[in-house]
């Protein structure tokens, strides 16, 4: 059985090597973006800012592609800075890595949660209006870390 994210890649598609296994492919540095107790709940990974910047120099790129083992599904990860101006980038590095990314996919598959995990203070002058612009445009704040209760959507998904 082949892991979420090299079943998701079209053989083609040049990522396929920038693939990992668990979390191999993060930097050290982000993996502690994800709480200790669900970081062997991923079955692979890429660092898809790397993996894709030939070719896309000038445009933003979301970091990370993780590869949900239980679920197969895929899910973006955007350690960033969490102020209010930095919305709009996290929101344009979403939009363009679905374009980035439709080359490389197989026909249907999509990344099913893009989360933004704040990589340092949270900042937001108005946090409601904040969390409404980035869930209108499919990203979900995740605060400091990334943990179960943010993946338990997937999981429901899963069981119906």
């Amino acid at each position: 059985m082949s892991s979420p994210i090299r079943a998701a890649l079209n053989s083609r598609s040049h990522l396929r090597g920038a693939v990992g296994n668990g979390l191999s492919a993060m930097k050290k540095v982000d993996r502690a973006f994800i709480a200790e107790a669900v970081r062997a709940a991923f079955e692979d990974s890429i660092d898809l800012d790397d993996a894709i910047e030939k070719g896309h120099e000038r445009e933003p790129r979301w970091d990370y592609l993780l590869g949900h083992r239980e679920t197969t599904k895929i899910v973006g990860l955007e350690p960033h800075s969490a102020e209010t101006s930095e919305i709009s980038t996290v929101i344009r590095k979403r939009k363009h890595a679905r374009e980035q990314l439709a080359e490389h996919f197989r026909p249907g598959v999509e990344v099913a949660e893009w989360f933004w995990v704040a990589s340092g203070r949270v900042s937001f002058l108005a946090h409601e209006k904040a969390t409404l612009s980035l869930a209108q445009n499919g990203i979900t704040f995740v605060g400091t870390k990334l943990l179960a209760k943010h993946l338990a959507p997937l999981e429901a998904r899963k069981k119906k």
